[in-house]
Parts: C-alpha cells; structure tokens; sequence
C-alpha cells in the first residue's frame, strides 16, 4: 500500500494500543501534525520510553501527480483513504514530493 513518510516526534498517550505524534513537511514546507494509534503508522513496537524522533508512514491514496517547475515530481495524496486520518488541523490532501512516498507493505 502506498504511503507517506513521516517522523514520529513523541509518544502522546499510553491508552492502548499507544499513541503517537506525527510530523508530515510537505511539498511546500508545511509542517502537518497528526495524533495516531503506533500500529497504524509503524510495524514497531513503540513506547513512552522509544528513542524519538523515528521514521514511520501514514497510509494513503493517490489523487494525482505533476511536475514541479525544478521538475521533482510533485503527488497529491489523500489520507482519508484508506484509514480516515487526518491532520489536527482536520486536513486529509497534501502534495508531497514522489520520493516522500513507500510501501507500507514491504
């Protein structure tokens, strides 16, 4: 499944299954900020007393791609779909840069 990259910054809630804060910068250098269960963003087991920041991924979908002046490859995701998450601000569509996305599958 395809997903963004993101950076766990801290552990926010013991309450299980764990709960963690998310930092997704996107394309334009916006900083988005999401509160998610560990196992939803991460295939660790992480905890109050995990070493943080570290690497997960919030899964998306696609909606659509184009080439940005510098000629990166710029993708509009929606992660909405397939989980209904979203940021605290209530955002679920951002353009990231193509290589912000992986498989959260490998």
């Amino acid at each position: 499944m395809i997903a963004i990259r993101v950076t766990v910054e801290r552990f926010t809630d013991g309450a299980q299954p764990g709960w963690v804060l998310c930092r997704l910068v996107d394309a334009s250098g916006t900083h988005h900020l999401f509160e998610e269960k560990v196992p939803v963003v991460s295939r660790d087991h992480l905890a109050a007393d995990s070493a943080y920041p570290c690497a997960a991924f919030i899964d998306c979908t696609v909606v659509g791609s184009r080439r940005a002046d510098d000629g990166r490859e710029l993708v509009e995701v929606d992660t909405a779909s397939p989980w209904s998450i979203q940021s605290t601000a209530g955002a679920t569509r951002f353009v990231v840069f193509r290589e912000q996305l992986t498989d959260s599958n490998p």
